[in-house]
């Protein structure tokens, strides 16, 4: 059966629009946390303003990414180009990995020169009001990736949600300068926080890892055999060899179909077309069902054969 459209119009013009919101306001919180750095000279401020140096880099390529994406198969990639989402995400895990390192650095390095600190009321009202956005847009986006299954999208909103709560744990730290004092403070919540978006940044890129390998996710699995022991139940078929994986888009799903030896090949092909057609309207997400016909006297013998030559004999 052919290949499905990774994206509907309608969701892919709203996945666009949410990709353009999003770099259009990285690109304005960098500018305002830089501009915050110059005002307070913060080490938590830089480290706020240096994450989202990598977020903009990051939301550049998540937005190339996604136009690839939705390209249709061709002469050159057979199967389209939807699996560079989990590439894409692997790409933002490691940006995010790389911004909490430059933060950690930043904060020992001014600690240890010496810290010096102005304008803190002004500086942590912009951080405020930076982190709030920053929330809102960062639920937004998730919201919008997992509703059109954009793997893109919503690792890009987890990026930014990051980004808004390393500027909460900012706020906390210059609160408790201007409460306190002790200017300390300051550096030690920047590096806490880079270990908070280390592990965020970790989670992305094990994501990546593990959609590139094919990894079978266990709940999946159930709620696929799920449905098809109740349409095989209800078609009078049998089967085995079960495999499936997800591009970020589509679930692609391989089933072996036994039949009497003896039925006709027309007849056995149109029982696993309706089965096709009916998995994939059922499973409740973008799916492309492949049937492979086998004679279920045979198909033990014919698969031990396989396993140990490694092609029929």
């Amino acid at each position: 059966m052919d290949t499905p459209a990774p994206l509907t119009p309608e969701a892919l013009r709203d996945t666009r629009y949410a990709m353009r919101l999003s770099l259009l306001f990285g690109v304005l919180m960098l500018v305002g946390k830089v501009g915050a750095y110059w005002l307070t000279g913060s080490a938590a401020i830089l480290s706020d303003a240096a994450e989202s140096v990598i977020h903009v880099i990051a939301v550049g390529f998540a937005a190339f990414a996604l136009n690839v994406s939705t390209r249709p198969a061709d002469q050159r990639f057979l199967y389209g180009y939807e699996r560079i989402a989990f590439f894409s995400a692997g790409f933002e895990g490691a940006m995010i990995i790389i911004a909490a390192v430059s933060i950690i650095w930043a904060a020992v390095h001014k600690w240890l020169h010496g810290l010096e600190l102005q304008n803190l009321g002004a500086g942590t009202l912009f951080i405020v009001a930076a982190a709030l956005i920053n929330a809102a847009l960062g639920w937004y986006l998730v919201r919008v990736g997992r509703r059109n299954r954009s793997l893109i999208l919503e690792a890009n909103g987890k990026h930014v949600l990051t980004d808004s709560w390393t500027s909460f744990g900012v706020v906390g730290g210059l609160a408790l300068v201007l409460l306190t004092g002790w200017k300390p403070f300051d550096p030690i919540f920047a590096i806490l926080l880079a270990f908070n978006i280390l592990w965020s940044g970790s989670h992305l890129v094990w994501r990546s890892a593990r959609g590139l390998m094919d990894y079978s996710d266990p709940e999946t699995g159930r709620a696929l055999r799920e449905k098809l022991d109740q349409l095989c139940g209800e078609l009078g078929l049998d089967y085995h060899g079960v495999r499936f994986r997800t591009t970020g888009y589509t679930l692609q799903v391989e089933i072996h179909l036994l039949f009497p030896y003896d039925i006709a090949v027309g007849e056995a092909h149109a029982r696993a077309t309706q089965l096709e057609e009916s998995l994939s309207r059922v499973l409740g997400v973008p799916a492309q069902v492949i049937t492979h016909l086998e004679s279920a006297e045979d198909h033990h013998e014919v698969h031990r054969e396989v396993h140990y030559t490694g092609r029929p004999q």
